[in-house]
């Protein structure tokens, strides 16, 4: 029968997408499920018609097969989620995963920048002290100094607890960073994206169901795959075939970051006067650089 060949079809799919982890699998899975679902409840209605036609031993009330009628959204869900198929990548992407942890981690160096900053002003009394101190050329100059702080010590202290939430925020921010521009700059290369793909597919896997790192040490991405294949790695230094280098010196760093917005809109560019108050900032800027 064309309605049991049918139903078989179905059957197979559901039984093909039983271990998806996509949302492309999830919407055929439930909506080849609904008509299945219809079309077993048809099959039953239509044995005991058959049976109890030919021996007159049962009847329905005539609403039955309204019961297990397939609607037409059920048809068009089914339908749309048949076209969504044929861009479903079994395998995943290792550019969307890269893209997507890279998010993540985008995410997670906000938040330890948000920290970072509210810390910096907790502590900014001690840049005031270090204006005040560096601009005291004459006895005079000095016992002022001596005097404000003396009258000002609780304000001006720093509490140790501020001092390690700066430490770790500028440690989360690296870590964080690193890993970013690391997942980033590997999914820019298409060789290293398709590398990673051919990993995916000769372990039999979706990539997102495997671990993405990236290690300093290593200087490389690597995927460790759950089927316990020797990891893939892409190296950032230039070693491999894909030629991604990115690393820069120390010097390097601390030189463009005095190009950025952070740091040019920061007290230590800009003054403790100026950033406080907004007063002489034409005097005083760029004095921490």
């Amino acid at each position: 029968m064309k309605i049991i060949t049918r139903k078989i079809v179905l059957l197979t799919l559901l039984a093909i997408c039983s271990g998806g982890q996509s949302s492309e699998l999830d919407d055929l899975i439930q909506t080849s499920s609904a008509i299945v679902d219809q079309i077993n409840k048809g099959i039953l209605m239509s044995g005991a018609a058959m049976d109890f036609a030919n021996t007159g031993t049962g009847l329905s009330n005539g609403q039955l097969a309204g019961t297990s009628h397939i609607s037409s959204d059920m048809v068009s869900n089914y339908n749309l989620a048949l076209s969504g198929m044929v861009n479903y990548l079994p395998y995943g992407s290792a550019q969307q995963y890269l893209e997507e942890q890279a998010q993540s981690e985008l995410d997670q160096m906000d938040d330890a920048i948000d920290v970072f900053t509210a810390v910096v002003v907790d502590m900014l009394a001690v840049q005031q002290v270090a204006e005040l101190a560096d601009a005291a050329s004459t006895p005079d100059e000095e016992a002022a100094v001596q005097d404000f702080v003396g009258a000002n010590t609780d304000a001006l202290t720093i509490d140790q607890e501020d001092a390690d939430t700066y430490n770790q925020s500028l440690s989360d921010i690296e870590e964080h960073g690193n890993n970013a521009s690391a997942f980033i700059a590997v999914s820019a290369n298409a060789d290293a994206v398709s590398f990673l793909d051919q990993g995916a597919m000769d372990n039999n896997t979706r990539i997102e169901d495997n671990t993405l790192s990236y290690s300093a040490s290593n200087q490389a991405i690597s995927i460790a795959w759950s089927s316990g294949s020797p990891a893939s790695s892409v190296y950032l230094n230039g070693t491999d075939n894909f030629g991604i280098d990115i690393y820069m010196t120390d010097v390097s760093i601390m030189e463009y970051g005095g190009q950025t917005e952070l740091y040019l809109t920061s007290p230590t560019y800009l003054g403790y006067e100026c950033f406080t108050t907004g007063l002489n900032c034409e005097e005083t800027e760029g004095g921490g650089s």
